[in-house]
Parts: C-alpha cells; structure tokens; sequence
C-alpha cells in the first residue's frame, strides 16, 4: 500500500513559487515608483545641501556660510527663536487637544458632533489668514485692543512677536493635535475603568494611571507633529512676526529679499535637521506601540457626569468661541468698508483688479492645481501603497518604498520648495521643462503632504482580506482587474478622503510652493502674502474667506457624495 504525502512540492520547499509575468509587472511598477520617489524626495536635497558650501558667487566655500550663520546674533537667534516658538506652542496646543478630545470620547455632554466639527475649522484657514484674522482682533487697531473702538475694556496682549506667533501656532496645530488624540482616546478597553471603579480608585489616580498610560504613544505623536508643524510654519510669523525672527522667515528674506540662495539653503539645512531628529525619533518610539484594546475588549459607553459634562461644555465651547471669532474676524474685515473707521458691509475688496496678487485668476489657478494635484496625488498615491501592500517578492524593494514615502513628513514645506529650485531650475537635468510650469507645483504639492495619504491608503489596504488575490489568482483573474473591481470598490471612501486631504491642503499652503510658483500662474494663497506685504489687508482677508469657503463648499460636497457612494459599493458590509 502506498501512502500519499499531503504536502505539496512548494509547500515542503523543494520547488520555489513561480513568479508569473504579471509578478514581474507588479514588480516593474513598484521600480517605478520607487524612482519617482527619488526624484521628488530624494534627488532635490542633495543640490540644496551642496548649495549651501558655496557662496552667492558661486565659489566654494566649504563651512564658511555656518560659521558666518553661527556668529551673526541676527541670524544665529532665529535659531533658538523657532525652538522656543515650537515648544511653547506645543505643549499649548496638545494640552487643550488632549482635554477637548477627552470632552469627545470619554464624557456625555451635549453637542459633541459640532464640537468635533468645528474644532477642525481651522484646516481651513491658511495660517497666514489666522494671522490676518489675529491683527483685526488684538492689532494696533484690533476689536480687542481698542475694546471694540471704546464700547468695552481694552486688552493689548502685544501681538507683533513671540505672542501672537504662538497664538497663531496654537490655532494652527490644534486640529492636528485633535485627530491624533481622538483616534487615540477612542481606542480603550471598559474593563479597566470597571476594574478601577470596583476597587474605587479616584478619578484623578484613574486618569494617571490608565487613561494616560493607554494614549502614551498617540499623545508623543501628537507632540512630534504638532512641534514640526509650528517649528517650520512660514504663514504666521510672517504676518505677526514683527521683529521676532524664525528660521522660516529668514529663509524668506534670504531668498526673496536678498536673492541670496547659498544663505537660504545654509538657513535650510538649520530648519531641516532638527524636524528629521523629531520624525526619526517619533517613528521609534512608534515601533514600541503594541496593541491595547484586544478581540475581548469592551467598549467604553461614557455615562452622565452632570459636574464633569458641564465643565468640559464650557471649555469646548470657550475653544471652539476662539475659533469661530477669529473666522468670524476675517470674513467681517473683508466686507467693512474701511476698518476701522466706516462698518459699513459690502464685497469693495472682492474687487480685486486695483491689488497685487493675481485677483480672481490667482483664485482659479489654485482650484485647477488643487484639483489636479487630488486627481494625480490619489492615483500615485493609492497605487504605490498597492504595489508595497499587495506585491510579492522584492521585500527589500517594498520596504525601501515604504520607507521613501514617510520621509516627506520630516521635510519643512520651504526646504522642499527650495530644494524643488535647485533640483529642477538645473539647464543640465532632463526635467528642467517642468520647471515655471503648474506640474511642478502639483508634483511639489504631491510629494509634500505624501505621507499622510499613503499611510492612509496602507492602512485601508491591510483591511483587506489577502484572500481576494489569491481567489483571483486561482482564477486566472489579472491582478488589475482585481484591483479596478474589488480593492477600488472597498476602498473608495478612503479615495476620496485622500482627494479631499489633497485638495483641502493644495488650497492653503504656501511654504512649499512660495519659491516655485512663475509670475504668470499666480496662487491664491500666495496672493494673500503679496497683498499683506502691500498693505491691502482686508483684500487679503477677502480672499483668505474664498479659500476657507471653497475648502469647506468641497468638504460638504464629499460628505454629501459620499453617503450613497458608501451604501452602493460597501453594502457588503451590512446585513440584510
């Protein structure tokens, strides 16, 4: 009698798997990818970190341009400047983000679905726009500085300086803050607080003892980002800065003023370092996360706490107050008619042809690469988290490319525009043609805010069941017709979240694109800071209040969309 092995030739290692054409495709395009990556990451860096050993001539100069940083007081304090302006904002603004995401998750008070809502209205705004909306509340001739011109008791927090950078920062990071410590708070297990209350351990020890030990890494993540974001923000200190100098405003005037380029990427290189220590540090702190809610986890029902959802009632609504005034601001001062001597409404300066700036083609210039850079970015962006999630073979290869596309999270909008200079504007590099066009300035935007949309789109990827492939593999299906019917379908509300995170951001920055954007393609948010250097604020105003509007026109647009699109392509999920 003969006895049969149940162990296949591949399973017990004898024959190795057989990679079929369509792995070498997958393969190709993963190369691919992987190459666009070092052009838009890599590649620019290095003509930026060169520039900085030679001097405005072109000569070389070694070390000189650092030493001379170093020992100007100037320049060298702008250094210590951004760190204490980064720190202080930081701690704020996690501080209220972890108390206002506490208020969402963990109590029973009234209206938190508009508190979290309009606790991210500040996504919205260009910083430089908050800034604006800062000068009209607490400037020389703001509402609160003057007591609303008389009617009130006046307040002079000194806004041109360390102040009202910071308060522009706070406002400017706080959404950030929120997200990360919402999903954090969100995540938690009942058990522990039945536990601590059966054993009637205070409130005070339970929120020491398991509410912060379980948000640990989410709260360190909060502070890395929330501390990149304000170290390297260019928008407020450039509006409220005064004679507080950062290290992004003196790249600035570097560049522009002084067309000093070999400075600007010395002051780079200053701004870069620091932001990759952090990036670094908090991607290991992360490797350490393990998972704290389990299969047998309960979830967390917050009961009523009359006392405790009063208090927090009170706080959200003070933050959200702020918030709102300050948007609420920016749209009164585009509509007066001369501030602030004549209240009258009217859309004057929404006339934008007697300003700098661009007016109204700036205005849809910015739509056209906002929404090219959503179409593009999500394509790039969901393919390549394809190609490193789902592919086979070249593990070296996909994490190679996963490691590439989490390096545009460490790089300061400035840095990489500046970079995106040297790299491209070179007559001997084969794509100098992109250089003064809008695909550069979509392709700058892509690479800037890459990572989030990537990490994004991996982590709805890995959700998916790896038995769709390898069903369709035994069918002979082709791995793209997987991907266009299946893995799109499941994952296109995660697409459209990315398109908008694109969209929304393209709308409002203005660090990376400051220094490549031609004179004939004029840019909204670059318009604000051509008519704040002019003295047109309530034009700038105006049309910081069309970027905020069609930013969030196009967020309503997608929640709307998104409703029949969810109950079309995942009604899978539901039971009959």
């Amino acid at each position: 009698m003969t006895v049969t092995s149940n162990r296949s030739p591949i399973s017990s290692g004898k024959i190795k798997p057989i990679t079929t054409s369509e792995d070498w495709i997958m393969r190709g395009l993963l190369l691919l990818g992987t190459l666009w990556l070092f052009v838009g990451v890599v590649f620019p860096l290095y003509p930026m970190l060169i520039r900085s050993f030679y001097d405005s001539n072109g000569s070389w100069v070694g070390l000189s341009n650092y030493v001379k940083y170093i020992n100007t007081p100037s320049l060298s304090v702008s250094f210590f400047n951004s760190f204490y302006i980064a720190i202080v904002s930081t701690i704020i603004a996690v501080s209220l983000a972890l108390i206002f995401s506490y208020a969402l998750t963990r109590t029973a008070m009234v209206g938190k679905p508009w508190f979290k809502i309009l606790g991210m209205l500040p996504i919205y705004i260009p910083p430089i726009a908050t800034a604006i909306g800062l000068i009209y509340l607490f400037g020389n001739k703001g509402l609160v500085t003057t007591g609303a011109f008389g009617r009130l008791p006046t307040w002079d927090i000194n806004l041109y300086g360390a102040n009202g950078i910071i308060l522009g920062e706070v406002l400017y990071v706080f959404p950030q803050a929120l997200v990360i410590l919402t999903t954090a708070l969100s995540l938690t297990d009942a058990r522990l607080y039945e536990a601590a209350q059966a054993l009637r351990t205070s409130p005070m020890r339970t929120f020491l003892t398991i509410t912060i030990p379980s948000v640990k890494y989410g709260l360190i993540s909060a502070m890395f980002v929330c501390f990149i974001l304000a170290f390297t923000d260019f928008g407020v200190p450039k509006v409220v800065g005064g004679d507080f100098n950062v290290l992004a405003t003196d790249i600035y005037k570097q560049v522009i003023g002084q067309q000093n380029f070999s400075m600007g990427a010395t002051i780079s290189v200053f701004l870069l370092i620091p932001t990759v220590f952090a990036f670094v540090i908090d991607r290991i702190i992360q490797r350490k996360q393990t998972a704290l809610v389990t299969a047998k986890a309960v979830p967390l029902q917050p009961k009523s706490n009359p006392m405790l959802d009063g208090i927090m009632f009170a706080f959200c609504s003070l933050i959200v107050g702020l918030i709102l005034i300050v948007f609420a601001t920016i749209i009164l001062a585009s509509l007066v008619q001369v501030w602030p001597y004549n209240f009258q409404l009217g859309f004057k300066h929404y006339n934008f042809n007697n300003v700098a700036g661009g007016g109204y083609n700036a205005y849809w210039n910015s739509i056209v690469m906002s929404l090219y850079t959503a179409l593009l970015g999500t394509i790039i962006v969901f393919i390549g988290a394809y190609l490193v999630e789902k592919g086979k073979g070249l593990k070296w290869l996909r994490s190679l490319n996963y490691f590439l596309s989490t390096v545009p999270l460490a790089l300061p909008g400035l840095v990489l525009g500046l970079a995106y200079v040297f790299f491209f504007n070179n007559p001997s590099n084969p794509l100098n043609g992109l250089y003064g066009t809008l695909g550069i300035l979509v392709i700058c935007n892509i690479i800037h805010f890459y990572t989030v949309c990537f990490l994004t789109a991996s982590t709805g990827l890995k959700q998916i069941d790896p038995e769709f492939e390898a069903v369709s593999a035994s069918m002979a299906v082709p791995f793209y017709k997987t991907f266009w019917l299946v893995t799109v379908p499941l994952c296109l509300p995660i697409l459209l979240e990315i398109g908008i995170y694109y969209f929304v951001n393209t709308m409002v920055t203005i660090s990376a694109i400051i220094f490549l954007y031609p004179a004939h393609i004029p840019l909204a948010a670059v318009a604000i800071i051509n008519m704040d250097d002019a003295g047109d604020i309530a034009p700038a105003a105006a049309m910081s209040t069309l970027i905020v509007l069609t930013s969030m026109g196009i967020r309503a647009i997608y929640w709307w969309g998104t409703k029949g699109l969810r109950k079309r392509n995942q009604a899978w999920l539901k039971r009959s």
